[in-house]
């Protein structure tokens, strides 16, 4: 069985707690934000990966992104979808928030080097959905577009190139390479 209750129900779960929950939108549109953690789910299952990282792409962003109010926990991913998916969501998660957007993006470059091959798989998916949806957005915006994230253009696209070249270094192999590699090109042109 390919669609198994475990997959339906991670699917669920987002679902909640990004749309549900909070309505949240993708930045500066009017796109539901789940459409980025099922892209990822996307990018994952055609990547070959196995059921535990394509939920853990499906969930990745609900402990980051989840209200006060219907806060997620690792143990609560961990007591519905195992350690394992839990231990990946986690790998990738900026858990303080609070945090200046610079400390948070370099500690979570340094994160890279001790990735397993799932949290690669899943830090890939989620940086390939995120470029993509970038440079749609700038072939249609131009540079204005970049007024909608926390940090000035070019350092957005630095920490981009920086997660790309770290992600293709840490497993060149990777079944998400070609892809890394093309966003890579693609940013150096913005």
């Amino acid at each position: 069985m390919i669609y198994t209750k475990k997959l339906k129900e991670a699917i669920t779960f987002s679902i909640k707690t990004h749309e549900v929950y909070q309505k949240q939108k993708r930045k500066g549109k009017d796109i539901p934000y789940i459409t980025h953690p099922l892209t990822v789910g996307l990018i994952l299952a055609h990547a070959g990966a196995s059921e535990d990282v394509i939920i853990a792409g499906i969930l990745h962003d609900t402990v980051e992104d989840s209200s006060p109010e219907k806060s997620v926990s690792k143990e609560m991913i961990a007591e519905r979808f195992g350690e394992s998916v839990a231990a990946l969501v986690m790998s990738v998660t900026e858990e303080d928030q609070s945090r200046p957007w610079e400390v948070r993006k370099n500690d979570a470059l340094e994160h890279i080097a001790h990735f397993s091959h799932g949290s690669l798989l899943v830090k890939s998916a989620d940086t390939i959905s995120n470029v993509s949806e970038i440079m749609d957005d700038h072939r249609k915006d131009g540079d204005d577009m970049f007024a909608r994230f926390h940090s000035s253009k070019e350092r957005t696209v630095a920490n981009y190139l920086e997660v790309t070249k770290r992600l293709l270094l840490r497993w060149p192999e990777s079944p998400l390479a070609k892809d890394l590699k093309h966003i890579h090109d693609q940013l150096l042109v913005v």
